[in-house]
């Protein structure tokens, strides 16, 4: 299954996507994509309807993050061979971990707003997993039976913040728009092998970031079980796995982004994702005008 979020930002009611891309309204059998609605029960139930018997959606329709009440959201650092190479890295023995403000995830096409002071502002195509229940101490053989299913997210990284200013990573990780998830929640039996999906991601048209899970170091089910022994994973915690080579730091000269760009970018299987990107003065000012904010 593909499971959405739709609506204004805030008020999002959950959704499915159809076999021929329709987005249809599930608000008349769940609250939320989120908690107990992603235990493996649950979702049979939802697979198990069909989609025919639901109101069909406007196209236009906004598709907000995919999975809502993410209390957790945890990212791994220099998760992929050819990602560590480009920036002169070596091989970590273990995950590196940290996190990511929950309040800053957004929808899939939202607005990226550039934080005040920002001038390193970079991107970050990730495959992301979000987990569907309780899991402390887990096997790696078994970890799979605790996500729900895999996302696109874009880990947009304030590098000044992150790497100059001291401290941990966090910082330049967490910023307000900093965690687009979506455009869908795809279940794992739409997925026969997460180390084989394609990556990429675009800006103003130019292929900045191109790759493959095959290169990444820890796998999926590697991930949630090694966490899973220094914390409690929760029904909607998100874990965002790492990048490709591509990120705007290693670029030579670096790039990074500016008010005006458009970020693409894309996974095999789980859609694709448009962000603007809106200085920080820019969004305000629209704020004040009563414009849309996403």
């Amino acid at each position: 299954m593909k499971l959405v979020r739709h609506g204004d930002v805030g008020d999002e009611k959950p959704g499915l996507i159809d076999a021929e891309g329709g987005l249809r309204d599930l608000s008349g059998i769940l609250r939320d994509i989120s908690g107990a609605a992603l235990a493996t029960t649950s979702l049979e139930r939802l697979r198990a309807i069909d989609p025919e018997t639901l109101p069909l959606l406007p196209a236009e329709t906004r598709l907000g993050p995919c999975v809502g009440g993410t209390r957790n959201f945890i990212a791994i650092g220099l998760n992929y061979t050819d990602h560590a190479a480009e920036i002169g890295a070596d091989i970590p023995a273990e995950p590196i971990v940290f996190n990511k403000a929950p309040s800053c995830i957004s929808g899939p096409n939202d607005r990226v707003i550039l934080p005040k002071g920002s001038a390193k502002t970079d991107w970050e195509v990730e495959l992301a997993i979000v987990i569907g229940a309780r899991a402390s101490y887990v096997h790696a053989n078994e970890a799979l039976s605790y996500v729900a299913g895999l996302c696109l997210c874009n880990d947009v990284s304030e590098r000044e913040f992150q790497m100059e200013r001291g401290g941990t990573w966090t910082k330049g990780k967490g910023c307000p728009t900093f965690g687009p998830l979506g455009p869908w929640l795809v279940t794992l039996d739409e997925i026969p092998d997460p180390s084989a999906l394609d990556l990429w991601l675009d800006v103003n048209g130019e292929r900045m970031q191109s790759g493959s899970t095959s290169t990444m170091i820890f796998g999926v089910a590697q991930i949630v079980a090694y966490l899973s022994h220094f914390m409690m994973l929760e029904p909607g915690d998100v874990i965002t796995t790492g990048t490709p080579p591509g990120v705007g730091m290693a670029r030579k000269p670096p790039r990074f982004l500016k008010s005006g760009d458009v970020v693409t970018l894309g996974i095999t299987g789980l859609g694709e994702q448009r962000q603007e990107i809106v200085a920080f003065d820019d969004w305000t000012a629209k704020v004040a005008a009563g414009e849309p904010t996403h």
